[in-house]
């Protein structure tokens, strides 16, 4: 096969994974809608610095783009179903995963661990876009 047939495969198969890279959503209309978020979360980056508060209940999202379900060194109170969904099935959260999670938590994972028992801490469905979210949260992300 020739380099250029080589390379032109290589790019064309590559292409829809770095078009994902982008987000879909508004990160200003994600930040407003993050208020509903913010009861359960924050967003606090490794040296500290505040951008939202952080609340007790949920785990820190700074980082959460690209980070595997269910994986915060700092929060131990994930589901296990979560964690399943991290560990066992590999859930990183992307777009594509963050959106049909926060739209139905219990259901999400339910689907991506085959547990028809499954449940999710985040009782909370998401009103508004996710997508929109999702841009907003992977401002703060170590990718």
């Amino acid at each position: 096969m020739s380099k250029l047939k080589s390379f032109v495969i290589a790019a064309f198969l590559t292409a829809p994974f770095a078009a994902q890279a982008e987000p879909t959503g508004d990160a200003d209309a994600g930040e407003s809608n993050f208020r509903q978020c913010a009861s359960c979360h924050g967003v606090v980056d490794p040296d500290g610095t505040v951008i939202h508060r952080l609340a007790p209940t949920g785990p820190n999202l700074w980082g959460v783009v690209g980070r595997q379900a269910g994986s915060y060194e700092d929060y131990a109170r994930f589901s296990s179903a979560i964690v399943a969904a991290g560990e066992e099935h590999d859930v990183v959260w992307d777009e594509e995963s963050f959106v049909a999670y926060v739209n139905d938590p219990s259901g999400y994972l339910r689907e991506v661990t085959g547990d028809s028992r499954a449940r999710s801490n985040m009782n909370h469905r998401l009103r508004g876009s996710a997508e929109d979210i999702y841009a907003y949260l992977a401002q703060f992300s170590a990718e």
